[in-house]
């Protein structure tokens, strides 16, 4: 085979492919924007087939659950676990589940060098390192084996983008075991490791100093939509004060210039989950239902099938839940009815990337115009 996609817009980077070539083939790449990409060996490859055939964006259903979710409103009971949270502390709830009954979660987490990967976790303190954002798009290749023999063995949690659930759920060929769950979040979509490390530099050589911890989103200010643009909080080495810096930001979700060219197509934005549960923020609740809005944050669940029901039931014991409306839910999350095209300066910026380097590009379009 020459290739297992046909574009780059067809392609979300999970590396599944990588994982399952019995031939070793497949190599995920870095392209000029950062991203991984298979490339396939012709030496080695077979024409098997079976790279197609486990691609979660390539399957026709996509690993997508037929009915209609449930919608719900969630805020934990912990106000430590409320401020430790992006959102209303959802994550921590459903990973408490697993955890007590002696299994181990699988989500986002910085490396030491500030990189996101997936990573488990078999108690709290590692799991705590996991329920915060992370604004880059995580590489998933290191579980995916572990996650394999973790989920035969017990209870397993694995958390991540719509894409990435799709692609576990294709590891298992949609016969997942009854102790996995598995659990998506509302993705705007994932930017590219390469700016984030471009920008991790730039922030060193402004502050003198290596960049030595990250915190997006964080509970400075009051959760509300308003100030999901605020709190984009950094340290550097030997500094014993943080600073914010919103550059980042304004290049990945305002601009919309550094994400990966599937999001732009995104075939997972609607209300049928490749994943048991769904969890964001229930944004808009303080106008349909201001009783339950907590500005500490309140998370939005969504369950998929019988085992996310089941699980939300478990969770009850820590996180107080209020049904809500389908209709409330999908007017305020956009990414519940569409994919969001990219604007015409993508180009544009990846152009002035490749010419004059980041600094002269964030110069043009991270900064306020």
């Amino acid at each position: 085979m020459e290739s297992v996609y046909s574009g780059k817009k067809n392609c979300c980077g999970c590396g599944l492919c990588e994982a399952r070539c019995p031939k070793r083939a497949i190599t995920m790449k870095e392209d000029a924007e950062g991203f991984l990409y298979p490339e396939i060996d012709g030496a080695l490859c077979v024409a098997c087939g079976l790279c197609v055939k486990s691609c979660p964006l390539l399957r026709k259903d996509r690993f997508k659950e037929a009915d209609e979710p449930c919608f719900y409103a969630a805020t934990h009971k912990s106000e430590e676990v409320l401020m430790r949270s992006t959102s209303g502390g959802a994550f921590t709830a459903l990973s408490d589940v697993v955890l007590r009954r002696g299994g181990v979660v699988y989500g986002a987490d910085f490396d030491d060098e500030l990189r996101v990967v997936h990573r488990a976790a078999r108690v709290s303190e590692g799991r705590d390192r996991m329920r915060l954002s992370k604004y880059v798009q995580s590489d998933i290749r290191s579980v995916l084996a572990a996650i394999k023999e973790d989920a035969a063995r017990g209870p397993a949690l694995f958390t991540g983008t719509p894409c990435q659930c799709a692609a576990v759920r294709a590891l298992f060929d949609g016969a997942e075991p009854a102790e996995l769950f598995i659990c998506d979040l509302i993705c705007h979509s994932v930017p590219s490791p390469l700016i984030w490390e471009e920008y991790k530099k730039l922030l060193g050589r402004e502050r003198g100093g290596k960049v030595t911890a990250a915190q997006f989103r964080s509970k400075k200010y009051e959760w509300n939509r308003d100030n999901s643009n605020k709190g984009f909080i950094y340290r550097v080495e030997g500094a014993q004060e943080e600073f914010e810096d919103e550059r980042y930001y304004r290049l990945f979700v305002r601009e919309r210039l550094i994400s990966r060219p599937s999001c732009g197509v995104c075939p997972f934005t609607d209300t049928r989950r490749p994943s048991d549960m769904t969890i964001a923020d229930c944004w808009g609740i303080e106008k349909y239902a201001p009783e339950l809005c907590d500005r500490r944050g309140v998370s939005l669940i969504m369950t998929n099938t019988k085992k996310g029901g089941e699980m939300l039931d478990a969770m009850s014991k820590d996180i107080s839940i209020f049904l809500r409306p389908k209709e409330e839910i999908t007017a305020e999350q956009q990414r519940l009815s569409k994919a969001v095209p990219f604007p015409q300066e993508r180009a544009a910026f990846w152009e002035a990337f490749r010419r004059f380097g980041f600094d002269e590009a964030l110069k043009i379009y991270g900064n306020d115009r």
